[in-house]
């Protein structure tokens, strides 16, 4: 954890005490796991999320079933809490900002979130402050998706803009056969429609070697704290399992660090944040996205660290020292797909194995129902 020589802002010294009230939006797992971290600091949690069934309910003190537009329940909801923030980003960021007109205070801010949920304003974020992604062009009609491939070349990935996660709102279009002019053509109506027709990015397709994640957190006095780079896996678009640590060089372990840590000076950041990127086989860096949040591929640390994600990003946001990211274990976290999570028996007999199960009562495909994490000490005892 290091210090970063910055003026207070006018957070910094606002600190939610034990008793205080964390406002959550969101009630899904994540908000599940924030609630659960929040009780041993003394903290109380309440949710604000439409669905009357979700798995933070089970754990938060309260609930409030509400649409994230809804302004009477927003005035509300800040009136019930010290301070609001969101476990997943596809809450509006107009929500945060009508939150912020009423006096409440939200962490992180609108901004990160406006940047985080649009992939063109993510790219563009990067590209504005010297960081590399994928190459990528901006596509909202059929004549920018063929201008596009001129430009960006194939293959390729066309993306919604918004909305998408764990593989949806996303079509691969492969390369080009100069010879099948009809059939090119075809492919890209097929590709525009089957991401339907909305505001899109197209990204080139990068021979990375693997992919890997960072996971850090900042608080308003600007204070950083970075936890080991893991290694991911994904089939189907859904993060399978995450290792740490990460078989990549010291090198890229510092770009990584590096980067983390400007991303979170530039949005002026206060909670947890976590960045993706592509390894290339000379071990450079493409960012492929951020998240502003707590995040799938950080589980690992519930177990494996003093101070879990979920734990750092209470911290952060309430105002309170940052916690030792170091890891006291190596661990590899697998998500529970659809009805892997039914071997729950068989799964909590297994040994250096934590089971998380998220309480949600349908096992569908492709659906997340819980994570294992596998841990194996890498600290000789004495």
């Amino acid at each position: 954890m290091s210090s970063l020589d910055k003026p207070n802002t006018p957070q910094s010294d606002q600190v939610v005490e034990p008793n205080g009230v964390i406002g959550i939006l969101g009630g899904g797992q994540l908000g599940r796991m924030l609630a659960i971290a929040a009780a041993p600091l003394g903290l109380k949690t309440h949710i604000l999320e439409p669905d009357d069934h979700c798995p933070a309910a089970d754990v938060a003190a309260k609930h409030m079933i509400a649409s994230y537009t809804d302004e009477s329940a927003l005035a509300e909801f800040a009136k019930s809490v010290d301070i609001i923030t969101f476990e997943f980003e596809n809450v509006p960021a107009d929500t945060l900002n009508m939150l912020a007109a009423l006096g409440a205070r939200v962490a992180p801010e609108a901004r990160a979130l406006s940047v985080a949920q649009d992939r063109l304003h993510e790219k563009d974020f990067c590209a504005s402050i010297g960081v590399r992604t994928a190459p990528y062009h901006a596509v909202d009609n059929l004549a920018a998706l063929h201008q596009g491939l001129k430009e960006v070349g194939t293959p390729a990935i066309l993306k919604t803009r918004r909305l998408g996660y764990d593989g949806k709102g996303q079509t691969h279009i492969a390369a080009h056969n100069n010879d099948l002019t009809e059939t090119w053509e075809k492919a890209q109506i097929h590709a525009w429609e089957a991401v339907g027709a909305r505001p899109s990015i197209l990204e080139g397709f990068i021979p990375f070697e693997r992919e890997i994640s960072i996971i850090g957190a900042r608080n308003a006095k600007g204070d950083i704290a970075l936890y080991d780079i893991v290694e991911n896996a994904h089939s189907n678009g859904i993060l399978i399992t995450s290792c740490v640590p990460a078989a990549i060089s010291k090198e890229t372990s510092d770009s990584a660090k590096f980067i983390m840590t400007r991303m979170l000076m530039e949005l002026d950041y206060i909670g947890v944040m976590a960045v993706e990127f592509f390894v290339l086989r000379n071990g450079e860096l493409l960012v492929n996205e951020i998240a502003p949040r707590v995040h799938n591929s950080g589980h690992w640390t519930i177990n494996a660290c003093a101070v879990s994600q979920f734990e750092q990003h209470l911290r952060a946001i309430a105002g309170w020292p940052l916690g030792d990211p170091e890891r006291h274990s190596d661990a590899v976290m697998k998500n529970l797909i659809g009805p892997e999570a039914l071997t729950w028996r068989d799964l909590s007999r297994q040994s250096n194995t934590c089971l998380h199960l998220y309480g949600k009562r349908e096992a569908r495909e492709g659906r997340k129902m819980g994570h294992l994490t596998i841990l194996n000490s890498h600290r000789n005892e004495s």
